[in-house]
């Protein structure tokens, strides 16, 4: 029997809390501390900007939120759910039940249609064939790729075949959504056109959007912006820092 994770809340809207929380890789003389003892938060219905210089931490530490990388120490919570205490097969249900994934790479089967690709999440949670491709079908409209369901990611571009990969993360309405640079390979007007889709997404209720970037078009979507460098947080920026902040990063 499996956990069902869907109904789960923080007490006090923190989607997501990471406390003192440390990531190394390799031993020895090859040793890197990815994270140093970081503490991050963000809530139900933000759009969260995650920056800073490449190899600063910002992808480990949405590794760790999401639970696809083992940290070393530290606390970290995800609706309300500790998932220091769970095995690995209730991380797994809790990730398929709860959070959305665009990566930068797309992760594509390439065997598949588009409109198969984005079926993928909706038919491992076990909705029907039919309505999966429908929903899917509908996604795919959204992101302006309603005239490529039967294609498959071999005979797309580098920007359509990320729309398909955020169509995917959006199709089974996650309340976390995960998202690693994914407005890199997008014009000004598509890239624009997904940050209103994520931007929706994250301020509908019980959810929220986390989106490491370093592409600075994006900031002005932002309810708040971590800045992180060698492994921690550096500042947070909210309201009128906030401002100052896109201000002069335009």
């Amino acid at each position: 029997m499996h956990t069902d994770f869907t109904h789960t809340h923080a007490d006090d809207e923190a989607a997501v809390r990471a406390v003192g929380v440390t990531k190394t890789y390799g031993r020895g003389d090859s040793r890197t501390v990815a994270l140093k003892n970081t503490t991050f938060t963000t809530r139900e219905g933000e759009l969260h900007l995650v920056v800073g210089p490449s190899g600063c931490g910002k992808t480990t530490l949405l590794s760790v939120v999401a639970g696809t990388l083992e940290w070393d120490s530290g606390q970290i919570e995800v609706f309300g759910v500790k998932l220091n205490g769970l095995k690995t097969a209730d991380i797994t249900t809790f990730r398929r039940q709860n959070i959305g994934f665009i990566f930068q790479q797309f992760n594509l089967i390439p065997t598949l249609t588009t409109v198969e690709n984005v079926s993928v999440p909706l038919l491992l949670g076990g909705t029907k064939r039919t309505e999966a491709e429908e929903r899917s079908a509908a996604m795919l409209q959204e992101v302006g790729l309603g005239d490529k369901l039967t294609k498959r990611p071999g005979d797309l571009s580098g920007g359509q075949m990320q729309r398909v990969a955020i169509a995917r993360a959006l199709v089974h309405k996650p309340r976390l959504i995960i998202c690693d640079e994914p407005t890199s390979a997008l014009d000004s007007t598509t890239g624009h056109h997904i940050m209103e889709l994520l931007a929706g997404a994250a301020r509908a209720p019980g959810r929220c959007v986390i989106i490491v970037t370093h592409d600075n078009r994006t900031y002005g979507y932002a309810d708040r912006i971590t800045e992180m460098e060698d492994g921690q947080v550096k500042q947070v920026y909210a309201n009128g820092a906030l401002r100052d902040f896109i201000a002069t990063h335009r």
